[in-house]
């Protein structure tokens, strides 16, 4: 026993004690990056179920801002927060049977809407500029003066010849105007060709306060930050064994083969 070290030494990274690829606190961190990005992706997506509906428009009435077979991502709202401008889905017997339809809202409960001064639809006696029928005819055949109810809306398509809105239901009961209480969604974005948000109707600001756009970006932002840490926390583990195995190598060469 006199001449025999009694020192052990540490096993050979190639043995069962090898410490893991990056460290203990790379591994770490790398798997607190994979559950937060888990979260966030998976909250992202569930943020989105719970606030937003998917709908494809099948007509080409509202084009050019949402052509025929778009598919769009509309808010969740009630009828009691839709502004002038808005985009709204909404249901109506008197106008289809058993669908949704998407119209722009131009007027609500107390206006007076008419068409048209210098080819401009007039709101309560303003002229409102509407820069989404990009350069299209805004004027309507036959369109007398109508006062909108209160608790109701009145919308036209954005391709204002061939729409059947509100002008092509003058002679109901109500006007060509849908109860608040029948729109279920406002339309945030299209999404199918990727669009993107809608443009915010600043022709209308005169006549009041214009609506938000719901939370799409933020919900976006969420689920991609999410997918990138994912995507890195998993990444982590190979790319640390792959440079450690490449400094070990480097340092086990021989110097005449350098």
């Amino acid at each position: 026993m006199g001449g025999e070290s009694t020192t052990r030494t540490a096993p050979l990274s190639g043995g069962t004690g090898r410490a893991p690829a990056g460290g203990r606190t790379g591994q770490r961190l790398s798997g607190v990056a994979v559950a937060l990005g888990l979260v966030l992706f998976l909250g992202g997506f569930a943020w989105a179920a719970v606030v937003y509906r998917p709908y494809t428009v099948p007509t080409s009435s509202m084009s050019p801002t949402i052509g025929m077979g778009d598919r769009v991502l509309a808010q969740r709202v009630n009828g009691d927060e839709v502004r002038r401008g808005d985009v709204v889905v909404f249901r109506d017997k008197t106008w289809v049977a058993d669908a949704p339809v998407v119209k722009r809202v131009v007027a609500v409960g107390g206006d007076t809407v008419a068409c048209c001064t210098d080819g401009k639809l007039t709101v309560n006696g303003k002229e409102i500029d509407e820069p989404y029928l990009k350069g299209g005819v805004a004027e309507i055949q036959g369109f007398p003066t109508v006062k909108v109810p209160e608790g109701r809306l009145f919308l036209l398509g954005d391709e204002r010849q061939g729409s059947l809105d509100s002008t092509a239901h003058l002679t109901d009961a109500a006007k060509g105007t849908v109860s608040r209480g029948d729109v279920s969604a406002r339309v945030d974005a299209v999404i199918w060709p990727a669009k993107g948000m809608l443009e915010r109707p600043t022709g209308f600001q005169t006549l009041g306060a214009l609506s938000q756009p719901g939370p799409l970006r933020t919900v976006v932002a969420l689920i991609v930050a999410g997918a990138v840490l994912v995507l890195a926390g998993g990444a982590y583990g190979p790319v640390a064994k792959l440079l450690g195995s490449s400094r070990t190598r480097a340092r086990t060469e021989p110097a005449g083969a350098r």
